[in-house]
């Protein structure tokens, strides 16, 4: 390959949900930029691609995790992963997107020289391991929040005892049986709801097994109103007019969890008590000391969870691990739990802007000085986009309004002949208070990364907002020479 060819307008990083869809606005609102993406798997969907684990499926809706320019076509609303890789991949196909994606390249750092107005990056080959270097006017980070190495797994007492399988569902093993067998589920977020009720048909028993309880959201998998909205109008049409509806619905309920917490508590306890019947105690397994988003919302498809407990193959235990043992789990409480799988349905293990090393003119970056510019960009690093979505709302909802600002960034920057973009503070910006990158939000595996993400500030555009309806109307009329981005040529200097 020769060096000219190793130099694109934009670089993206990463081609799961937010690389694919980064590329399509850019190649649609900015067709005159080259670009490349580098992925560091074998192949595109990031998240989808990854987890393998049984019943790995979407944890909202599809209509609003879906891009708005292409409509989800399938049945169910919330789908399986295979159906939303294919759903990713698809849509990489019909618009030409794969033939930009350079596989097996895993970024490990990107130095910035503004004598150049250059992003340089180096990766490794993963199928060689050879290093290779890029460089590029413009990047995008569309990695993801979680480190792609391995899941946040514990240090549990008497680990090494245990005489059957461990497993974490980051590195979920194809040939893993679980037929028959006696399986521990150690987590009570998404993962753990998931898993439960996938694996309860066939092993012997499923316990889950958590310290506090989470929420349980109860939907259908299949939106009667989505089926009937679509019956009614054109698809593309239909699919504005459901993923509308969803958007509001969604913000709706997390409104009345700020303002009537109690109320929504009530109504969710209540679905729970439903649905699993009168005599099963809630109290213990399905409610949570903290008020309803405090943390996120698990989804229960269809009830599928509660289904499998009524059944008598699956159950609950909250208690605290003592120790591991040969033959399974010590309880706090002294109650042994016996297994032969543990799954340990920890977390995620959050990274900052892509687990890489950035390099400003020689400096080291350090993510948690700098504050973040609308949640999609950083203070004092230039020509740089990343892709953070929502924990109250759809990933994706985000994607498509960072990508169409970023869009009429740089085709502002290519009518004014700008080469570089950087967000400064203003004079009046300095005496802004920190607030951590995400407020108001305590689940384990943000809060273990919180210190080391950007700040934000108390106004505008120093702000992360998890407000989709807000941000969505502020991306759309905001000015992109807001003051706040500093837009020069390559040959000037920045002010020292």
């Amino acid at each position: 390959m020769s060096a000219e060819a190793l130099h694109t307008d934009v670089l993206i990083v990463g081609a799961g949900i937010s690389g694919i869809g980064a590329a399509y606005y850019l190649q649609t609102e900015c067709p005159g930029r080259s670009y490349a993406i580098l992925e560091g798997r074998s192949d595109l969907g990031g998240t989808w691609d990854l987890f393998r684990y049984p019943g790995i499926r979407s944890d909202s809706d599809m209509y609003t995790l879906g891009y708005q320019f292409k409509p989800w076509r399938d049945e169910k609303a919330i789908a399986d992963g295979p159906s939303i890789l294919n759903y990713v991949r698809e849509t990489a196909q019909e618009n030409g997107i794969d033939k930009h994606i350079t596989f097996d390249r895993r970024v490990t750092s990107a130095e910035w020289s503004s004598d150049s107005a250059t992003w340089t990056l180096t990766s490794t080959n993963t199928q060689t391991g050879e290093p290779e270097v890029r460089t590029c006017s413009v990047l995008f980070m569309c990695s993801g929040y979680y480190s792609y190495k391995g899941g946040y797994d514990p240090e549990f007492p008497g680990r090494d005892r245990f005489a059957g399988q461990i497993v974490h569902p980051q590195q979920w093993p194809e040939d893993l049986d679980y037929t028959g067998k006696r399986v521990v589920v150690i987590g009570s977020g998404a993962t753990a709801v998931t898993l439960v009720p996938a694996m309860a048909p066939d092993a012997e028993h499923v316990t889950m097994l958590q310290r506090s309880p989470s929420y349980m959201a109860i939907q259908p998998s299949i939106d009667p109103a989505a089926q009937r909205i679509r019956k009614l109008l054109p698809e593309r049409i239909a699919h504005r007019v459901i993923r509308w509806k969803n958007v509001r619905f969604t913000d709706g309920v997390y409104r009345q969890t700020r303002k009537h917490p109690d109320m929504v508590k009530k109504r969710l306890l209540g679905m729970v008590q439903d649905e699993i019947g009168p005599d099963y105690d809630i109290d213990p397994d399905f409610t949570p000391a903290y008020n309803p988003w405090d943390q996120r919302l698990c989804l229960v498809p269809d009830g599928d969870l509660f289904t499998a407990i009524k059944s008598g193959k699956a159950s609950v235990v909250t208690d605290h691990i003592d120790t591991f043992t040969e033959t399974g789990i010590t309880l706090a409480s002294g109650e042994d739990i016996d297994a032969d799988i543990i799954v340990t349905a920890t977390g995620l293990q959050l990274v900052t802007v892509g687990d890489m090393d950035f390099v400003v003119d020689g400096e080291p970056v350090d993510f948690s000085k700098t504050w973040t510019y609308r949640g999609i960009a950083y203070s004092d690093i230039p020509n740089l986009i990343s892709s953070f979505g929502y924990i109250n709302a759809s990933w994706t909802l985000r994607v498509d309004i960072t990508f169409q600002y970023a869009c009429r960034i740089l085709n502002h920057m290519a009518a004014t002949g700008a080469a570089r973009f950087t967000p400064r503070l203003r004079p009046s910006d300095a005496s802004m208070t920190p607030r951590p990158w995400i407020d108001d939000f305590s689940a384990g595996y943000m809060q273990r990364m919180m210190p080391l993400l950007p700040r934000q500030g108390d106004r505008e555009p120093w702000l992360n907002s998890q407000n989709y309806l807000a941000e969505k109307k502020a991306f759309r009329s905001a000015e992109v020479d807001d003051g706040v981005l500093e837009y020069r040529p390559a040959h000037v200097p920045v002010p020292s």
